[in-house]
């Protein structure tokens, strides 16, 4: 490293510390921006309500991450604020569907009053959880724990059985859905 790389180095890296803000509760549109900057995957997570007549939901999700190799274990975060949260955190079993590329229609399907299952053809797993028969990937799971994460709720689920798909991973960054680019 050159001398004047490393001065723009210690320059950019004063600026970046200077730059440091707390979350403020009253306004998170910063730190949110800060969040958005990493970028996730987008995942649509199915169960089965209670209710039988009810039928099966989904909601769209990106606070998926893997836990544990043994046991095989991953977790998502649905928010307290959604009409679904009651659902979910009551279900025994779960489905995890990691999207890809061609299935950006499903976000609004499944995002804050979307239309769902509706006219969507879906299966049932041995769970019997609504299963999508196009995904990246899929992990069928039942619930292992839940724990209180601040507005959301930490569902922590054992992957029961897991299966991979075709298509370029859907990502969510910087507030937008896109793709991954290899460089």
């Amino acid at each position: 490293m050159q001398e004047s790389d490393k001065i723009d180095a210690a320059i950019e890296a004063a600026q970046n510390k200077a730059a440091l803000q707390s979350p403020d509760p009253a306004d998170m549109r910063a730190f949110r921006a800060a969040l958005g900057r990493f970028a996730t995957g987008v995942t649509v997570v199915t169960a089965r309500r209670d209710e039988p007549e009810a039928g099966p939901l989904g909601i769209v999700a990106n606070s998926f991450a893997s836990v544990s190799l043994d046991p095989p274990l991953v977790l998502w975060s649905p928010a307290r604020a959604s009409v679904r949260h009651a659902h979910f955190t009551a279900a025994k079993a779960f489905s995890i569907h990691v999207l890809h590329d061609a299935q950006a229609d499903l976000i609004p399907r499944f995002g804050r009053n979307g239309a769902g299952f509706d006219g969507l053809s879906y299966d049932l797993n041995a769970e019997d959880v609504p299963v999508l028969p196009d995904f990246h990937a899929r992990f069928d799971c039942v619930t292992e724990a839940m724990h209180e994460g601040g507005d959301h709720t930490i569902i922590i689920g054992r992957v029961m059985r897991f299966a991979t798909g075709s298509g370029t991973p859907m990502l969510f960054a910087h507030g937008a859905f896109g793709t991954f680019q290899k460089v």
